[in-house]
């Protein structure tokens, strides 16, 4: 059963030539079969920590461990962390122009699986995949989010979810930019992918909606880049009516947007 082990994890980034610390010891620790609610407002670092654990060279680690069934991933390069089981489903999906989505997915399946899938049993695949997402089978022939919505985008970084089926996956903020019927289909999804009870997840959101749909078995709350608080789905419904001042000192807008 797949885990993963964050262990003091500290992140810096460069900015107008000079280095600031935006993760100050980061510990979490997710099992297959939990979902993990990261909670926070925004600039607290919450993006940055998926962007770390995936290898995202912006980003530079300082100090501590991202181990996956105890292997530590910080050794290795953004490719291997795929092949080992880590997948990333980013808050604004960049566009791949001249590189249809069929032969993208085709070509991730093949580096995740290790080897090139059927052709006639991957057709069939993507076909189901796409129609349980209310994907239009000619989006597979248009380049990689190139001329997307907001919400195409989101449908795909779940396709690609559903078809690489990764150990462990990262939703950074996966409901932005949604309206309540793509929610609700980018949500069926991701249960869709929990479902086996062999995955991780770690949903990263600022608003409580998707948590109407996506049920987490813990919620944390990140401030001043590191975990402040955990608990259970109630965490969230605090922080539903509250917000995000007792962390923050400042008066956030209601988390339930």
């Amino acid at each position: 059963m797949a885990t993963l082990e964050i262990k003091d994890l500290h992140v810096s980034v460069v900015a107008d030539e000079t280095e600031k610390e935006i993760l100050s010891g980061v510990n979490l620790t997710i099992k297959a079969g939990e979902t993990h609610a990261i909670m926070g407002p925004n600039g607290s670092g919450k993006s940055t920590l998926s962007y770390a654990i995936a290898g995202h060279p912006k980003y530079t680690v300082t100090s501590g461990e991202v181990l996956l069934d105890g292997e530590n991933v910080l050794d290795m390069s953004v490719d291997e962390r795929a092949r080992a089981g880590l997948f990333l489903a980013m808050q604004y999906p960049v566009e791949v122009p001249g590189v249809s989505m069929s032969n993208f997915l085709r070509t991730a399946a093949t580096a995740v699986r290790g080897e090139a899938p059927k052709l006639r049993t991957w057709v069939k695949e993507v076909k189901g995949a796409m129609s349980d997402l209310d994907i239009d089978p000619a989006f597979a022939e248009r380049s990689v989010n190139e001329g997307f919505s907001g919400g195409e985008k989101k449908r795909h970084e779940i396709l690609q979810l559903g078809l690489l089926n990764p150990k462990i996956a990262i939703l950074d903020e996966t409901d932005s930019g949604l309206d309540v019927d793509a929610l609700r289909v980018v949500s069926e999804g991701v249960n869709r992918y929990r479902a086996s009870g062999e995955a991780g997840v770690m949903l990263i959101t600022h608003y409580t909606r998707i948590l109407k749909y996506i049920k987490p078995d813990f919620v944390h709350v990140f401030a001043g880049g590191r975990i402040v608080e955990s608990g259970g789905p109630e965490l969230a419904d605090q922080l539903e009516t509250d917000g995000y001042v007792k962390y923050t000192g400042k008066r956030e807008e209601a988390v339930a947007q």
